[in-house]
Order: C-alpha cells, then sequence, then structure tokens
C-alpha cells in the first residue's frame, strides 16, 4: 500500500511539473511527456505514458443452434510509464518501465514476496567499449523477436500463439551484446545472457539452476527498424534480418521454463533441463512487412513426477510451432494484415494440433504512438472440440 500511495503521488509530481513546463517544451506528441538534459551533461531523463484499451468477443462455434453465448469482455489490456536516458556518461543508459494494469501487474505469489508485479524493465547498458554493451538488471531477453518487439509496436491487437505459449519473456541477470560490420552493409549482431531461471519480479532466490540464452542476427541488406511491426518507413530498398536464439534453463521449475505454473510433488519441486531454438526473419520492402517464426521446446523429463514416480499432473509445454504473417501499409496509413499460427504440442502431452487464421487492419494515425487496431481470428482444432472465433478492437495511444 505504501508504494502504492507513493507511485500516485510520483505520478501526480511528474503530470504537475509537464503541467508547469508546458509552455516551455519543445517535446512533440510520441516524443515524451518530457525530456530532460542537465547542464552538464551529467544525465538525462525522457518519461512516456502509453495505453492500450482493448474490446474482445469470443464464441465457440456451434455445430448446430445459434450463436448467442459469446463472452464478451472490456478491460484496459496495457498502462505504462516508461522513464529511460543516460546516467553520468552517454554511454552508460538505462530504461525504467513500470506496468500498472491489472494484466501487467498480475503473476503475484510468495515468489514475487505477494507483491504486484508492478517492474517490466529495470536495466542499465553500458557501452564499455568499441560496440560491446553490459546490460545489467531485469529486461527482455534476447529470445524470440516477436516477443522482443514491443506491445506498442505491433502491427496486430496482439502477439500470436507462438509467443503466449514459447517465449522466454523477461528475467533479472546479465546480458553482454554486440555487433559488427562485414563489409559496408552487411550487420551481425551477437547476444548472451544469464538469468535466473523462474522469470520476472521473483524474490524467493533461485529454485532451481540458472537460465543461459544466445542469440545471432544476420542483417545483409544493412540497418532499418527490424523490432517494430509494419513497413511505416516504406523502405526504398529490400531489407531483411534473420535471428536465432537458444535457450538452455537449467533444473527448470516451470511448465513453460521461465513461465507458466510451478511444478509442485511431494517433496518440493520438480526440476528438469528445458531447451528452447527460435529461428525467425523480418522483412520490409514498400510499405510490406513479413514476420515468420519458429519455435521448439524440449525437456529431459516432460512429465513432472513425485518421488514414488506417479504423475503430479504439470507438464512442461513441449512441442513445436510456427507463425507467419504478412501485412502492407498503403499511402493513406491504413494497413492490412494476414496472419497463420500452428501450436503442435509433443504427443505424450496432447494430440491437439491448433491452427489460427488472422485478419487485422490497422490505422496509424501517428506512426504506432496513436492508431486503431482490429482483428478477427478463427481457431480450427484438429479433435472433436469447438472451433473458435475471436473479434478484438484496440486503441493504442502513447506520448
Amino acid at each position: 500500500m505504501k508504494f502504492q500511495k507513493s507511485l500516485v503521488a510520483a505520478i501526480l509530481l511528474l503530470a504537475s511539473f509537464a503541467a508547469q513546463a508546458q509552455d516551455e517544451t519543445e517535446s512533440r506528441f510520441g516524443k515524451g511527456l518530457f525530456n530532460v538534459v542537465a547542464k552538464d551533461s551529467s544525465y538525462s531523463a525522457n518519461f512516456t505514458v502509453r495505453f492500450q484499451s482493448l474490446f474482445t468477443s469470443e464464441w465457440d462455434i456451434p455445430e448446430v443452434g445459434d450463436w448467442s453465448d459469446a463472452e464478451t469482455n472490456m478491460l484496459i489490456r496495457r498502462a505504462r510509464l516508461k522513464f529511460k536516458g543516460f546516467a553520468y556518461s552517454p554511454r552508460l543508459t538505462y530504461k525504467i518501465e513500470l506496468g500498472l494494469s491489472n494484466r501487467d501487474m498480475s503473476g503475484a505469489s510468495e515468489f514475487t514476496s505477494e507483491a504486484p508485479r508492478y517492474i517490466l524493465d529495470a536495466v542499465a547498458m553500458w557501452n564499455f567499449y568499441e560496440n560491446f554493451e553490459l546490460w545489467v538488471g531485469q529486461t527482455k531477453l534476447p529470445g524470440n523477436r516477436e516477443r522482443v518487439i514491443s506491445s506498442a509496436s505491433l502491427e496486430t491487437v496482439d502477439r500470436s500463439m507462438l509467443n503466449s505459449r514459447f517465449n522466454i519473456d523477461r528475467e533479472t541477470g546479465v546480458q553482454l551484446r554486440h555487433w559488427f560490420l562485414v563489409g559496408k552493409e552487411f550487420i551481425v549482431r551477437e547476444a548472451l545472457s544469464l538469468s535466473q531461471g523462474e522469470g520476472r519480479n521473483i524474490t524467493s532466490g533461485n529454485l532451481g539452476g540458472h537460465h543461459y540464452v544466445g542469440r545471432l542476427e544476420v542483417l545483409p541488406f544493412g540497418d532499418f527498424d527490424d523490432y517494430s511491426g509494419a513497413d511505416l518507413d516504406r523502405e526504398q530498398t529490400p531489407k531483411l534480418a534473420v535471428g536465432a536464439s537458444y535457450s538452455f534453463n537449467n533444473d527448470a521449475v516451470k511448465t513453460r521454463s521461465t513461465g507458466g505454473s510451478y511444478m509442485l510433488t511431494d517433496s518440493g519441486f520438480f526440476q528438469t533441463d528445458i531447451s528452447t531454438l527460435f529461428l525467425d526473419a523480418m522483412f520490409k520492402y514498400q510499405g510490406w512487412s513479413v514476420m515468420a517464426e519458429y519455435a521448439h521446446r524440449s525437456a529431459d523429463e516432460a512429465l513432472a513426477k513425485n518421488l514414488d514416480g506417479s504423475l503430479t499432473g504439470d507438464y512442461v509445454n513441449i512441442g513445436d510451432a510456427f507463425n507467419v504473417q504478412a501485412g502492407y501499409v498503403f499511402k493513406n496509413d491504413w494497413q492490412v494484415v494476414g496472419r497463420y499460427t500452428t501450436i503442435d504440442l509433443d504427443d505424450q502431452i496432447t494430440d491437439v494440433i491448433e491452427n489460427q487464421y488472422t485478419l487485422a487492419l490497422s490505422k496509424y494515425i501517428v506512426n504506432h504512438k496513436l492508431k486503431v487496431q482490429t482483428d478477427l481470428s478463427y481457431t480450427d482444432l484438429n479433435r472433436n472440440f469447438s472451433d473458435g472465433l475471436l473479434y478484438r478492437l484496440q486503441f493504442e495511444l502513447q506520448f
């Protein structure tokens, strides 16, 4: 409660500051509520506010009968405060992002000291030598491209089922990043990370082993905005980014590596090594954008067991997933996107294969800073289950 009161007070103070400075600020919409640089250049700060308002309606497709049993929901999907800048030297930058919506804060448990999970990012990034950077703190791991792309910069209402089932999200730890040029345009990026292994905002200490991630990316035709959806820049030459990530979570205790639920047994926690491979690509050219991803997850033992060998009912989500989407931005800033996603979990988990087809429409009023997005998804199950329809409408605003 004290933290909540302090947070509200800080927000009110910042709002008051922005209001008093409104006649003097040179900031523009979408560039942050305020930008500050110390006279002696010893620090800088940029403060951003964003939120997403979401409406959803979902149906099971009946074999017979009517469609009147739709489930609808209206909610604030995301509401976030972001601070970024440099401290002491331009070579030492930082990012702090707080999530205030119920979905952002959800997941409180004994492992987070029963506290809401306000903190999304709290990371310092030190460019200590040439093209090398050392990151320390909590932030996104160098996993699949779709997860690393900000939820504010998606070309659809939300990420695909591949991401929700297989991503490795955020953790506290250290990352080493580097890039170099081959010739004049060919860019190679590398990233290595070591983190705790149980996800973000964990206060209980390490329960299993540690989590190791490596990523390699190549951009053969030069740099471009490869970590945002939609070709809003309308690239005049073809641009391509191809990446691969490998995650090894030693003695993992959660069903989805860093996410999902804890696997409890009659003697404590079930531990197993979990490996996840991601392959992804992003292509942009003259308003066209194409993103494709493949994920494969395996585990030494997928089915959680008690000491006597009996099954607990928990299991690691092992298997494969594939997602591909393509879109085109018209000159009036409307975009149409089509997406196909398939999830095929290992047979020892389930023999159900999920295929989802999505058609999306976006209107970019001020790029990704002010936009309206809607989509319709049809989910096809290969067994005798009801297929489903999902409609979503979302408004995004970011100062």
